[in-house]
């Protein structure tokens, strides 16, 4: 996804700007998904836009910014911007998000969480790489350990 497939989506969307409002919006969004609501452990976001008819999401921040989930203790890095398709429970065509396996990069292209298995966020790479990991390591943070660049 691009700058040109957000514009196709733009025109029916629901945007914010602005730090503390992006951060609420992303917050509420993840909330209503079902989807974990540190998932996007995101501060410096400048947009983000909802096309609830078509599921598509994207954000747009300041910079790159790459987070530690500590309970888990995986690196990802979140672009300056990131696209995707949501709906309950489950992100897809997921772009601009990568996590850190051994020592490449690997893009993160699907995350869900089954209905049988509630405690675990399945996340797939676009080669077929799945990891599952708990829910529980997700959650909102108060002190996040971030990566300066």
């Amino acid at each position: 996804m691009s700058s040109q497939d957000i514009e196709k989506y733009r025109q029916a969307a629901e945007i914010y700007q602005g730090s503390a409002p992006c951060k609420k919006k992303s917050i509420e969004l993840l909330e209503e998904m079902s989807l974990p609501k540190g998932i996007l452990p995101l501060d410096d976001m400048i947009e983000i836009g909802h096309n609830r008819s078509a599921g598509f999401i994207w954000i747009r921040q300041k910079k790159k910014y790459e987070h530690v989930f500590r309970k888990i203790g995986r690196k990802v890095l979140y672009e300056a911007e990131i696209t995707g398709f949501i709906q309950n429970r489950r992100m897809w065509k997921i772009t601009g998000v990568k996590t850190k396996e051994l020592l490449i990069w690997v893009s993160a292209s699907e995350m869900y969480i089954e209905e049988s298995a509630p405690e675990k966020l399945m996340v797939k790479g676009p080669a077929g790489l799945r990891m599952n990991f708990p829910v529980s390591a997700f959650e909102l943070e108060e002190n996040k350990m971030e990566i300066k660049k």
